[in-house]
């Protein structure tokens, strides 16, 4: 192996367990230095042996709804452009796009109703 990168990811919690703070800095990152804040975080493994997904998923108290919808929508959309890049099939990073931004503007349409 010819580098290697760390990625710290700090979580401070309430006396409930329940994450108050999230923080994380990456070794390649320009920002180094110091910790950058985060209100919520999707992490996920891939385990080839057991052909299974490890996640972590983590939001702060203050992650709003409203926030919580778009972060949604950014990672689906990420994810599309991942699947993309590494599968030959674009017809289905397409649908995987589709479908976030029909699950966005479902979420519009419910908050125009509730207001």
């Amino acid at each position: 192996m010819a580098k290697t990168s760390t990625i710290q990811i700090q979580v401070g919690l309430d006396e409930d367990r329940i994450p108050e703070k999230i923080e994380w800095r990456a070794t390649d990152s320009s920002e180094s230095d110091r910790f950058q804040q985060a209100k919520a975080m999707m992490i996920a493994f891939w385990d080839g042996g057991d052909k299974t997904a490890l996640r972590i998923d983590l939001w702060t108290k203050s992650m709003m709804v409203d926030e919580m919808a778009d972060f949604f929508y950014q990672t689906m959309m990420t994810m599309a452009d991942t699947y993309q890049r590494a599968t030959p099939y674009k017809d289905q990073a397409d649908d995987l796009r589709k479908f976030a931004k029909d699950f966005f503007k479902k979420f519009e349409e419910k908050q125009k109703q509730e207001q």
